[in-house]
């Protein structure tokens, strides 16, 4: 397998991994993304965010990383926030996805970065056992929020 940055010639496999993603996390009518969105994205003069592609010995694509960089005030460093991470069903089990979550951690090595995180659905238990059999430490204590559409708004308005 071989890991690389995504070009912008992987436009159309970035959209369908996405898709195949929102399908399989059962919400595929929330992925919305455009191809220019994209383009815009991840190939622009100054991207916030990455994408790795993971791609078989024969070169096809097996799945993707999709990345941008946080920050802690208690370390006082970066660190790799993973937004999504996607193998196909027919690569599952071969290691691809340890491969990608092995690339992000050499980056974060590399770069001096104190933390890998990401955040997994609760019923995905095949991904939690994976994420665990690492040694990846759930962070229960911690409860996510998010402030989406008319809310965003509503509180954008205030004052």
């Amino acid at each position: 397998m071989r890991i690389r940055r995504a070009v912008q010639a992987d436009l159309e496999v970035l959209v369908a991994f996405i898709r195949d993603l929102a399908h399989y996390e059962r919400a595929l009518e929330m992925a919305r993304a455009t191809p220019d969105q994209l383009r815009e994205s991840f190939f622009c003069d100054a991207p916030q965010v990455f994408c790795d592609l993971v791609e078989s010995d024969d070169g096809d694509p097996a799945g993707f990383a999709v990345w941008f960089l946080n920050y802690s005030t208690w370390t006082g460093t970066h660190g790799i926030y993973l937004e999504d991470l996607f193998v196909e069903p027919g690569y599952r089990g071969r290691g691809y996805g340890k491969a990608l979550l092995v690339h992000l951690a050499q980056e974060c090595v590399r770069q001096g970065y104190a933390r890998l995180q990401w955040s997994v659905l609760d019923w995905n238990t095949p991904s939690i056992d994976f994420y665990n059999s690492l040694g990846a430490q759930a962070q229960d204590e911690w409860t996510g929020y998010r402030l989406c559409a008319p809310a965003l708004q509503r509180v954008a308005l205030s004052s």
